[in-house]
């Protein structure tokens, strides 16, 4: 849980970073990889993630601006991930404006449940790591290498010298 401000913007540059990396190895081409057929592509799952994290804020009483064009998916991927870095960077400077450390102290309701102002903000990093899972996913099935968030990627265990396990 954060205790202050300055915790929170911690964690989140370095989630920002990781999903920014994620978001760096899309394709033009791979915006279109649907999860099933009558299901999100990854280029929507990457966009909601994206134009999520004002939305969010606001629902919880801050003063942001909605990112432009929230309600169409960008046809590149670049576009994509340059305006995740613009709405991520706005964000932290938007809660580091509006908020203070008891302001995390702070109970509203959030989904049905009274939370504090630090759980809703562990919630909005909850979510941006859930779509990057996603992503993840979808980068595999559309032939791309996925950024090895967490740990590396399968492609570079040899480097680390493990061996892929047996099927």
């Amino acid at each position: 849980m954060y205790i202050t401000i300055s915790d929170f913007i911690k964690e989140w540059n370095r989630e920002a970073i990781l999903t920014q990396q994620v978001l760096d190895g899309l394709t033009d081409e791979s915006l279109k990889q649907q999860v099933y057929l009558e299901g999100r592509t990854l280029g929507r799952i990457a966009w909601h993630l994206t134009t999520s994290i004002p939305d969010y804020l606001a629902h919880f009483g801050l003063k942001i601006d909605r990112a432009e064009n929230a309600e169409t998916v960008p046809t590149t991927a670049k576009d994509i991930a340059q305006t995740f870095k613009e709405v991520s960077s706005y964000a932290a400077k938007v809660i580091e404006e509006q908020w203070t450390d008891e302001s995390l102290k702070q109970i509203q309701e959030a989904f049905g449940r009274q939370e504090s102002n630090a759980s809703i903000l562990m919630g909005l990093i909850k979510h941006i790591v859930h779509h990057r899972g996603q992503l993840t996913v979808l980068m595999r099935q559309a032939g791309i290498k996925p950024f090895g968030v967490y740990g590396p990627p399968k492609e570079d265990w040899i480097h680390l010298g493990v061996e892929n396990p047996p099927l």
